[in-house]
């Protein structure tokens, strides 16, 4: 596979930063970027940088990269964050948005419902937005400090 086959892909593009992304993290399998549009503070996406739709589809090197991002990614929002829960999902096929494989690492908060991340229903997060610069520099710096 070439590395413009799947240029079209928003994925691709993302994961291997053809377009602004907030990186918090990558190594030479997967990209870890803050979602554009965060559910909370810290919600981050681990993206593939080979191009991949479905999880079934993975080698066993993309594989092993995407659940070591997790471990990281969910250490990094625990000590930063100290949420109630950490929510790992990833959604495939038609309700794919990206048409990449791409999994959300979300913190969660006691008493705050989860549906509207599963519906169109927006959620208030303009500050969260603005903030997305600051959240990447302070993120990425709890992560260098737990790798090293």
């Amino acid at each position: 596979m070439t590395k413009h086959e799947h240029s079209e892909c928003l994925g691709c593009s993302l994961a291997n930063k053809a377009l602004p992304v907030q990186v918090v993290y990558e190594d030479d399998f997967v990209c870890c970027i803050l979602d554009h549009d965060p559910f909370n503070e810290g919600h981050t996406l681990i993206l593939p940088k080979k191009h991949f739709r479905f999880v079934d589809e993975f080698d066993t090197e993309t594989a092993n990269a995407v659940m070591n991002a997790a471990q990281i990614m969910s250490k990094a929002i625990k000590k930063m964050y100290k949420p109630d829960g950490i929510t790992v999902c990833q959604n495939g096929g038609t309700i794919d948005d990206l048409t990449h494989y791409h999994m959300h690492v979300v913190p969660r908060y006691e008493n705050q419902s989860f549906a509207s991340f599963f519906t169109e229903e927006p959620w208030d997060n303009e500050v969260l937005k603005v903030k997305l610069p600051e959240t990447r520099k302070e993120l990425a710096e709890v992560i260098s400090e737990l790798l090293a």
